[in-house]
C-alpha cells in the first residue's frame, strides 16, 4: 500500500507526468511492494527551497508504505528516486530529498490491511 508524492519547484509537462508515473511504479518494487497498489500524486511548481535557496530545481519525495522495508531497500529507492528527478526533470541529487514514513495500519476499499 505505498503512497508516493513527488513535489517539484519547477512545471512539469504531460509526458514528464507520464514519464515519472511510470519511473515510480517501476521503482517501488525496490521496496517489495507491487505497483497494482501505489498511488502517486505529482505536484509542480511548489515554492521550495534547499538550503534557503530556490535558484536551481528543486525535488522533494514523500513515501508512505504499509509495514516497513529493509533499510538497503530504502537506500536503492533514495537512488533511484534521485536517478528519476535528474533524468526527467533536471533536478541534481544535491537538491533532492526523501523521506519514509511506516505505518502498521492503512484502509482500502472498505478494509484494513
Amino acid at each position: 500500500m505505498p503512497f508516493i508524492n513527488a513535489k517539484f519547484s519547477t512545471p512539469v509537462s504531460p509526458q514528464q507526468e507520464k514519464e515519472i508515473k511510470t519511473a515510480l511504479g517501476e521503482a517501488i518494487t525496490i521496496l517489495g511492494k507491487p505497483e497494482r497498489y501505489l498511488m502517486v500524486e505529482i505536484a509542480d511548481d511548489r515554492r521550495l527551497y534547499f538550503g534557503g535557496d530556490n535558484s536551481a530545481p528543486i525535488a522533494f519525495f514523500d513515501v508512505s508504505l504499509l509495514h516497513s522495508a529493509p533499510r538497503k531497500s530504502y537506500e536503492q529507492l533514495t537512488a533511484r528516486l534521485c536517478e528519476i528527478a535528474k533524468d526527467i526533470m533536471g533536478v541534481d541529487g544535491s537538491n533532492v530529498y526523501v523521506k519514509f514514513e511506516e505505518t502498521e495500519n492503512w484502509g482500502y476499499n472498505s478494509f484494513m490491511f
